[in-house]
């Protein structure tokens, strides 16, 4: 199936695997989301991902991240903010800070796809993809 915003699946689909408690969830990979998923990883959201899969059905097996006895997902939530209808852009010195610098805006620069913080300390700004925390 077509999707229009893999960015908007590939968060939902995120969100109903930790609903679910599942361990890994499967999302269509493209440059963008092979990119958010490096930038959850690195920010300690997700544990791994890796790319199966030949040409046009290539996808990314996404590993979460539980805490504790009755496995609490890591991720509270995740908030697209600019969509396909409504771009949400942000020059770096109005960079939304997401719960007071508990979450992360993943932000899509020139310089790449990254967090908030690390959009400040480079000095870009771009558009605000969305909210994780």
């Amino acid at each position: 199936m077509a999707v229009n915003d893999t960015i908007a699946d590939m968060l939902t689909r995120i969100r109903n695997a930790n609903m679910a408690r599942h361990q890994t969830t499967q999302v269509p990979a493209t440059r963008m989301t092979r990119n958010i998923a490096r930038v959850l990883h690195s920010e300690g959201f997700i544990s791994e991902f890796e790319e199966t899969g030949e040409g046009i059905n290539k996808v990314l097996v996404i590993s979460l991240k539980y805490k504790g006895k009755n496995r609490q997902p890591i991720i509270t939530a995740l908030k697209r903010v600019s969509k396909p209808g409504l771009r949400v852009y942000s020059n770096r010195k109005d960079l939304p800070r997401v719960l007071g610098g508990i979450g992360i805006a993943i932000v899509s620069t020139s310089s790449g796809i990254m967090t908030d913080r690390e959009a400040r300390r480079q000095n870009v700004g771009g558009e605000v993809l969305c909210y994780v925390w």
